[in-house]
């Protein structure tokens, strides 16, 4: 008994095409985005944060590949991914109580000879003074946050998990602040990331201006510490 085969060879004609046609598009609209990307680097000003935002989250892949086909470093395009995400996520986290945000401060920021303990809710810092991470922890716990000083991003989910913060603020080099942010968004937690100024295991550098700056997003000024830029520059 034959069997008439044309209506699957006809789907899978439709299927074909349909497939090519997504695989097009997606690349077209990757380059748009990434044209305005560069566009917005350039310029130092974001364009069309929100579209940029969607196209990242459905197209990472294309842009990225766009980003190095055009010539943009590593660095340049996890600071822009970063920047956006910030910007995106600005207007949620100054919405969130200071009691429900949470600071996470990577150990490399310590002071070579800190004396201080890993714990299970990472290091106890005891204001030895030899470095600005103690006082910094200080001024933030001032404000209402809960600091953590941790040594990798693992820490990080079993304090989420423990606490339920809604909000957090995710402190490390480049790589970690762009991984840390992608766990919070598949998680549903608000997070902005901040960079430090320096790479490396022991004693990098960080602009507390920055950290500060994100930290009282929302707050009325009268609430903020006299002596919160104590530490910063």
């Amino acid at each position: 008994m034959a069997f008439d085969l044309s209506p699957w060879h006809s789907a899978v004609y439709i299927i074909g095409e349909a497939t090519v046609i997504f695989v097009l598009g997606a690349i077209l609209v990757s380059f748009v985005l990434v044209i305005i990307s560069l566009y917005s680097i350039r310029k130092g000003r974001l364009y069309c944060p929100r579209l940029i935002k969607a196209g990242i989250v459905f197209l990472e892949g294309f842009m990225k590949g766009f980003f190095r086909l055009l010539g943009l470093e590593d660095k340049e395009m996890l600071t822009f991914l970063i920047k956006i995400h910030n910007t995106m996520n600005a207007n949620e986290f100054s919405r969130v109580p200071l009691t429900e945000r949470a600071v996470f401060v990577p150990q490399c920021l310590r002071s070579a000879k800190c004396p201080a303990h890993l714990t299970p809710e990472g290091l106890k810092c005891v204001n030895c003074g030899q470095c600005t991470v103690g006082e910094a922890r200080l001024l933030l716990e001032k404000m209402g946050y809960r600091v953590f000083i941790i040594p990798g991003s693992s820490f990080i989910k079993r304090m989420v998990k423990k606490y339920h913060p809604k909000a957090i603020i995710g402190v490390g080099c480049l790589a970690e602040v762009k991984e840390g942010v992608d766990m919070a968004d598949k998680i549903g937690l608000i997070a902005m990331g901040v960079v430090t100024l320096k790479e490396g295991c022991v004693e990098t550098l960080v602009n507390w201006q920055d950290i500060y700056d994100v930290a009282t997003l929302g707050l009325d000024p009268a609430s903020v510490p006299d002596d919160l830029h104590a530490l910063a520059g």
